[in-house]
């Protein structure tokens, strides 16, 4: 919820999963977040930003958590490159 300024009021705002927009409940002992290197096309080095990206702890049960993150960097990757061009 926010304010009238627009700042954000709530005091718990739970995660959802990057891969299939669940909430990650607050019980979710299986679920992670990782840190993506962003890297710089030119060089190949990181740029020092990362992208987070959410796995529920129902992917990682049903043995999709490699599948479901390599996609998503890919597709963010992709993303990333339209943009700059």
């Amino acid at each position: 919820m926010q304010n009238e300024s627009g700042e954000n009021v709530d005091l718990y705002v739970p995660r959802k999963c990057s891969w299939t927009n669940r909430l990650v409940k607050a019980k979710d002992h299986s679920s992670v977040q990782i840190n993506v290197a962003n890297v710089d096309p030119v060089t190949g080095l990181a740029t020092g930003e990362s992208t987070p990206y959410c796995l529920a702890g129902y992917i990682r049960f049903k043995s999709e958590g490699d599948m479901a993150l390599t996609s998503l960097v890919q597709k963010n990757d992709a993303g990333m490159n339209a943009a700059q061009e």
